[in-house]
């Protein structure tokens, strides 16, 4: 009891004891070891995940238009227009694909060039780039280099992020051996052997371009439509390039060990199962729908129709390739094509959109509301209410883009609402179609679909290493009440 009664008075003599030291500038933490150290810009600008990865974004655009400005980079010899040079650098580096110049006839050799690099850097992925330059010059990452390096790899390991990004890299670099030698003698064969130098670079440009998912071709014959033996090779390299670095490694590793597909992860296994899902219902929707349309279907044959149709439904989640169809298509089928453009690719992969594992939890999470139960659960497995919330989050922000951006384009063209969200949604989720709403001759909407495509390429990773980091500890919490919602 007498401890009771002395607590107040100990109390209040420790408050007196702080704010004498606090009046005269001496307190415990004015020790050398204690003091507070100053923090320089650089320190400040390398702090935080996000903001590095946005920088590190910004420089290889502001790189990539500066050499795409330069003379010797277009056919003609001529200075392009900004506007120009910095859509086509975005485009490359989001691995969009959208152009407003044709890559064939107005870039050179040189050009074409800077934009595969950039195709290669963009796929890759910015802090996966930023983390190998790292290794190579100082073998060593900063603690925010990893962190975000790991969010854009789908690995949540810290300590293995040098031996992902050596995985990631021998994925990329044999996936696209294996699409350039499986290419090359067949586009010799259709070039008649003819200028092999040539030949040699449509093999390599559509190798990168296919696996990174982008949709720029060193061409304009869109031969591979009609020769298997070009399309078959672009058409699986592109759909590898969708399913992310995590569940290519988890599918190899469990070959290797031979192990059946249900020791997949429940990340690989729902990527696959969605996307498997969302091609089928592509491939019919496309097959009933457009079954007439010349545009899209120009043969009777039906083996070709098919192969159209398996084009139409892979290309358009992330890819772009033969955009040749895609204006003469019907409103019905341009929605479409929005909604699987907007859901896009899978988590760490070459494509955009909002991913289709969030399309999947998003899912899932309706379906437990609707059958009144608590938990999110798939393949008995309980998903997080992290994750819950971290799907949420992503799909509702990058609705209120897509929105915008929308409104944005319309306001600055005379294009309808349908090809203004077609033409948003491709360019959010890298897809590369464009029913020609963005031209060279307007400024405006090349920066609007510029800015669309550089969100669409940092935003949805950025806003998940923001609700993945740990919980901050509330100081206080406020009582709960219930809002009337629906």
């Amino acid at each position: 009891m007498a401890r009771d009664l002395d607590e107040p008075v100990e109390a209040e003599h420790r408050f007196k004891i702080t704010l004498s030291r606090l009046r005269t500038g001496k307190s415990k933490s004015s020790s050398p070891a204690r003091r507070i150290r100053r923090v320089s810009l650089t320190d400040h600008l390398f702090s935080h995940p996000g903001r590095l990865s946005i920088m590190y974004f910004m420089a290889l655009i502001v790189i990539a238009t500066a050499l795409l400005l330069l003379p010797f980079a277009t056919q003609t010899g001529e200075i392009t227009s900004f506007p120009v040079a910095f859509f086509t650098a975005v485009s490359a580096l989001s691995t969009c694909g959208i152009q407003v110049v044709n890559t064939n006839t107005y870039w050179s050799f040189f050009g074409q060039i800077v934009i595969l690099f950039s195709i290669q850097l963009g796929g890759l992925g910015v802090m996966t780039f930023a983390s190998i330059v790292a290794l190579g010059i100082s073998r060593r990452l900063r603690v925010s280099q990893r962190m975000l390096t790991a969010n854009e790899l789908g690995t949540n390991k810290l300590s293995e992020i040098k031996s992902v990004i050596t995985v990631v890299l021998t994925i990329t670099a044999i996936t696209e051996a294996l699409t350039f030698t499986l290419l090359l003698p067949e586009l010799l064969r259709v070039n008649n052997e003819n200028d092999a130098g040539r030949t040699l670079w449509q093999a390599i440009f559509y190798a990168v371009s296919a696996y990174n998912n982008t949709g720029f071709t060193p061409d304009t014959s869109g031969l591979y439509v009609s020769n298997w033996g070009v399309g078959l090779p672009i058409l699986i390299s592109a759909f590898i390039g969708t399913l992310g670095f995590p569940v290519v490694l988890n599918v190899v590793q469990c070959a290797r060990k031979r192990q059946s597909p249900r020791h997949w992860s429940l990340h690989t296994k729902l990527t696959l199962v969605t996307t498997a899902i969302l091609v089928a219902a592509s491939l019919v929707w496309f097959l009933i729908v457009e079954w007439h349309n010349v545009n899209l279907f120009p043969d009777d044959d039906l083996s070709l129709k098919f192969r159209r149709a398996m084009v139409a439904a892979v290309m358009p989640r992330s890819a772009g390739f033969d955009i040749s169809w895609v204006p003469g298509v019907s409103s019905e089928s341009k929605l479409f094509m929005s909604i699987i453009m907007f859901i896009g690719a899978g988590s760490s992969s070459t494509g955009g959109g909002i991913r289709v594992t969030t399309f999947a939890v998003i899912m899932l999470i309706c379906g437990a509301a609707f059958t009144g139960h608590r938990d999110v659960t798939v393949f008995r497995r309980r998903i997080p209410r992290r994750i819950q919330m971290t799907a949420i989050s992503v799909t509702t922000s990058c609705l209120s883009l897509v929105a915008i951006a929308s409104m944005a384009l319309m306001f600055v063209t005379d294009c309808s609402l349908g090809d203004a969200v077609f033409e948003t949604c491709s360019a959010f989720s890298l897809g590369g179609y464009s029913v020609g709403v963005v031209s060279a001759g307007n400024p405006a909407s090349q920066f609007i679909l510029a800015a669309t495509m550089i969100i669409g390429r940092l935003g949805p990773m950025t806003i998940a290493y923001s609700i993945s980091r740990p919980l901050a500890p509330e100081p206080i919490r406020y009582p709960q009440e219930n809002v009337i919602v629906g």
